[in-house]
């Protein structure tokens, strides 16, 4: 419950509020003109001083550099003051009740309090909220179901189930949920569970763009491709398990390598040996004396020819003739044994040098060097890593392949949860159905209906009220299940003890149902014991249409006038 609301300024209208039905009201004076207006004199400002006080942002009111604003409320049983500087909006100033408050440090007279601490404790005490685990946890908050409680802003007034119009639908189920006694735990699952969803959705949309690594390829490709790595490294981690490192591998590879040379030098040599054996043994085989006739003939001819240079008788032709092919074989014969002496001296030399260079093989082929065994311990560390990589891949691909399927499973289980959660309480929603039902009907003979569904997506909230569309009735909506928070509120033990209205709320609402509505208010607040606040225009107040022995001036808190600037709220313009 607020008690009064102050500021450190002298121009300030202090506002002292009492329990059940309050109302502060912009008056029209007779010194005001027709220009004047009772826009700007302080009622959303005083909406805004309450926020700024619970810990809301100071966005309306950064402006006031130098002031300080006083909220005094009643918090369970304690009786505190809270002040709220402008210029030091971090904390706030406790003061009153404070003993084994335990809460920030000890100033003189109270307690300096962060703003985030006030929030939590204000959570506790009004709500009963549990503990934040963090930004993200998607709790109720205190800032988020107190502002169903104390609406600000056109906006807030637009849809009984918004406190603003931008407000997420995570935070609209489970606030709402909440404050009716619903399974809020299942509407905060529901947007875990949403937000898997649109992860999955963003890294499919985000790998096919190529914008990230790891999420690449077909699974059943990936798949074939790792059984063929998984075996090649599994060959390759045997062969290092078997290789055996010897001191002077390459000193024995030098001289396999030499004697490998050596060998093709000496085959090379047979070969060309063989080839000119060949030739000599067709040479020795064509060496045959001349026909004696073919050696008269050419003689006679040379005598004919060239009678001067022919000396010498036929008998020395042939003797020439004969001792020149016996030279011929004499020297082909040589050659010939020779070459056949070189080419088995050669085989000889092969055959050791291969029996020699085995020898050397068979150690290689057994043993290997470090460099090479490192080579392979590096070529096989890249299999491996490549193998894990390739690992990941697949598990990334089939998580979010299968995550759709999976989320799937858990939506419909989480669903069958929500509706058993939401049967077990059907005593609860019931009472809220009917309360509002109750209200509706109080300001209309066709009463609206507060609808309340277990959906996949978590709950839905609707209401139903003949002539809806128009601006006013739309009003009525929100106020209608504003009271019903406050009434079902008001029955626990913990509670706000609460309900703050603007002017706005009556914006487009005819003059019987305005009358209704703030009747309904005060006898609501007053039989449930919670204390409704509202700010209204003086020329919006249906004094025609209230029931006798209504007296709603007694309920006036403060009048703020247009007649001059000290007449609204702060008694100066910002």
């Amino acid at each position: 419950m607020i008690t009064s609301v102050r500021a450190n300024k002298e121009s300030f209208h202090r506002v002292d509020f009492r329990p059940g039905f309050n109302v502060v009201v912009a008056d029209r004076t007779k010194e005001s003109t027709k220009k004047d207006s009772r826009n700007g004199l302080g009622k959303s400002t005083l909406i805004e001083v309450l926020h700024f006080a619970l810990g809301g942002s100071l966005d309306a009111l950064e402006s006031l550099k130098g002031w300080d604003f006083t909220v005094g409320l009643r918090v369970g049983k304690r009786s505190l003051d809270v002040t709220r500087e402008i210029d030091d909006a971090k904390h706030v100033a406790l003061t009153g009740e404070v003993a084994g408050l335990g809460l920030g440090k000890a100033i003189e007279g109270g307690r300096r309090v962060s703003v985030a601490e006030w929030c939590e404790f204000l959570g506790q005490a009004m709500f009963g909220l549990p503990r934040a685990q963090g930004k993200s946890d998607r709790t109720p908050s205190f800032r988020s179901v107190i502002s169903y409680f104390i609406r600000r802003g056109k906006d807030a007034y637009s849809d009984p189930f918004l406190h603003y119009r931008q407000q997420q639908e995570w935070d609209k189920q489970v606030a709402n949920a909440f404050l009716l006694g619903l399974a809020w735990e299942d509407a905060r699952a529901c947007e875990v569970l949403r937000q898997k969803d649109k992860a999955l959705d963003n890294l499919r949309s985000a790998a096919k763009a190529g914008l990230i690594d790891g999420l690449s390829g077909k699974l059943h490709e990936l798949d074939a491709e790792r059984v063929l790595l998984a075996e090649r490294a599994a060959k390759e981690e045997a062969a290092l398990r078997s290789f055996k490192v010897h001191p002077q591998y390459r000193e024995i590879e030098d001289r396999a390598s030499a004697f490998t040379k050596r060998i093709h030098e000496a085959s090379n040599d047979n070969v060309n040996d063989r080839n000119l054996l060949s030739y000599y043994r067709q040479s020795l085989d064509g060496v045959v004396p001349p026909d004696e006739k073919d050696v008269v003939s050419v003689y006679e001819e040379a005598g004919v020819v060239l009678p001067e240079l022919v000396r010498r008788r036929l008998d020395e032709v042939r003797e020439f003739h004969a001792r020149l092919i016996g030279n011929r074989r004499v020297f082909l014969a040589d050659e010939i044994a020779r070459l056949e002496a070189a080419c088995r001296h050669r085989d000889e030399a092969i055959q050791q040098l291969t029996a020699d260079r085995a020898v050397l093989l068979e150690i290689l082929r057994k043993h290997g060097a470090l460099d090479e065994y490192t080579r392979l311990q590096r070529a096989h560390l890249e299999i491996v890593d490549g193998l894990r990589e390739l690992d990941a891949r697949i598990a990334n691909i089939r998580k979010v392949e299968t995550g759709k399927s999976e989320l799937k499973v858990e939506r419909e289980q989480l669903f069958q949860r929500a509706l058993r959660d939401h049967d077990e309480r059907r005593e609860i929603w019931q009472r809220a159905i009917k309360s509002f039902n109750g209200h509706s009907q109080a300001l209309d003979n066709e009463s609206g209906k507060l609808e309340i569904q277990v959906a996949h997506t978590g709950f839905k909230f609707h209401i139903d009220i003949a002539r809806a569309r128009s601006g006013g009735i739309g009003n009525m909506k929100v106020f209608c299940y504003d009271l019903t928070l406050a009434e079902l509120w008001a029955e626990k033990e913990v509670s706000p003890g609460l309900l703050v209205h603007d002017s706005l709320i009556f914006d487009g609402v005819d003059e019987r149902q305005k009358a209704l509505a703030l009747q309904r208010a005060e006898q609501m607040s007053r039989q449930k014991g919670f204390q409704y606040i509202c700010t209204i225009n003086s020329d919006a107040v249906p004094y025609g249409e209230f029931e006798p022995g209504f007296d709603f001036d007694k309920s006036v808190r403060l009048r703020l006038t247009d007649a001059t600037t000290e007449g609204c709220l702060l008694g100066v313009r910002f």
